[in-house]
Parts: structure tokens; C-alpha cells; sequence
């Protein structure tokens, strides 16, 4: 896969609260102070100063982290959405590590301590549990993460540093989106079809975190800049 393109025009938006439903996930602007790492008052001099120095170097676009899932899992998902929601088909199935969120600073910034923080995490495998819903805050049904879920939150924590930093506003929650609905009926609708499939899935319920991938929001849609590998310093991410 080249950094810069979009994998086969499935060019994500996010759902929920991963990078798959924009409208859900947090706006992490850099016009608010705290997230330029000041922890001063928003009207004090330096404050100011600060907003402006992080406004002029931020990029407008919108950055997350996510794994593509390659495996029968992957198929499984991108052939399900396609059944119960054709509009979302183009939609790579993925584990997000980052939720979208703005810049501090520049994008080769970004870029440079992702690979220098992913070199020392050892690439890991998570176990997938049941199809849950996010109902009622949102009508998007998932695969949620179970075993070695701690193992992603702790990558996540990691790499919320630098130019990453963002406050979230929901929870992180491992999880593969499979579809989010308008309407919460829709989403119960779906759930239900979704737990039947996934009870009858008979391949492996894994997922190999070792490839990862920056990504940036372009005119609405999401493009790859640059895998990120794990492991090449081979240190545990609990090191």
C-alpha cells in the first residue's frame, strides 16, 4: 500500500467513536488552550501567545491511527456493512488506535513520533469478543475487543503525546465498527442480523496489531500518509 492513497477508494469516515462517523467522534480543536499544553488561564498573555503560536503551525486537516484488518475478520465485517449499509461499502475495516483529532504542530512532527514510539511496542494480537451497540449514545453496532483489550488502551495512552494530544470526549474504546445506522431502530435491526453472522463466523476471532497507519481527512474523505510499523526497537509497550 502507498502512503497518500486511499485503499481502494475505501476512504473511511468515522462512526461512533472510532475513525469510521465524524459527526461523533471528538472535536479536538486546537483553539482550546489546554491542548496546546499550557495549563494556564485562556485570557492570560502567555495563553494567548500560545493559541497563536499553535494556530499559525497546526494543519486544518483532521489525523488518526488505525490497523487495516487483512484477515477473514476484515472480510467478514467489509462484507456485512456492504448488506446492511451499501453507502458505508468503501469503508476499509480497521481497529482505530487514535481517534481523529487536529494537530499541535506539523504533520512530519506527528509522523516522526509515531514511528519513534511505535518502535518500542511489540507487535500484539487482541482476541475479538461479541457484537455490542454504543446505543444509546449512538446507533453503531461493533465487534468489541476482548482479550489483550488492555494492550491497545495502553498503545493509545502512549502515543496521546506531542503533537497527538487531544481530549477526548468519550472513552476509549477498542472495537471494529461494522455499520452505524441514522436511526436507532435501524441499529437494532442490524444487531440483530450482526450477532446471527458473527455466531456463525467460523474463522479465527483475532486480529494482528503490527502495521499501523496515519491518516488524514481530505475534503471529507480519509487518505493513508505513512504506515507505522511496531516493534522495530522490540521493547513491550509496558516497558
Amino acid at each position: 500500500m502507498q502512503p497518500g492513497v486511499a485503499p481502494l477508494e475505501r476512504s473511511f469516515r468515522a462512526h461512533g467513536r472510532c475513525a469510521a462517523g465524524l459527526r461523533q467522534v471528538p472535536d479536538c480543536s486546537m483553539r482550546e488552550t489546554r491542548l496546546c499544553g499550557s495549563g494556564q488561564n485562556v485570557d492570560s498573555p502567555e495563553s494567548r501567545a500560545r493559541a497563536i503560536i499553535c494556530t499559525e503551525v497546526m494543519p486544518s486537516s483532521r489525523y488518526a491511527l488505525v490497523t487495516y484488518i487483512r484477515n477473514s475478520v476484515g472480510e467478514f465485517v467489509e462484507q456485512l456493512r456492504r448488506e446492511l449499509n451499501p453507502t458505508t461499502a468503501h469503508m476499509a475495516a480497521h481497529l482505530t488506535i487514535l481517534p481523529p483529532r487536529e494537530l499541535i504542530g506539523t504533520e512530519s512532527a506527528a509522523l516522526e513520533f509515531l514511528e519513534e514510539s511505535c518502535s518500542h511496542v511489540v507487535p500484539f494480537r487482541v482476541e475479538l469478543g461479541n457484537v455490542e451497540t454504543f446505543l444509546p449514545n449512538t446507533p453503531t453496532v461493533f465487534i468489541d475487543v476482548d482479550h489483550d483489550a488492555c494492550r491497545m488502551r495502553e498503545l493509545h495512552d502512549q502515543l496521546c503525546g506531542r503533537g497527538l494530544r487531544c481530549q477526548e470526549s468519550w472513552p476509549y474504546t477498542p472495537h471494529i465498527t461494522i455499520v452505524k445506522t441514522e436511526r436507532d431502530e435501524q441499529a437494532l435491526t442490524a444487531l440483530a442480523v450482526a450477532r446471527e453472522r458473527w455466531a456463525r463466523f467460523s474463522g479465527k476471532r483475532q486480529v494482528q496489531v503490527e502495521q499501523l497507519m496515519f491518516v488524514r481527512e481530505q475534503d471529507g474523505h480519509w487518505e493513508d500518509v505513512a504506515p507505522v510499523a511496531l516493534g522495530r526497537g522490540q521493547f513491550s509497550s509496558k516497558s
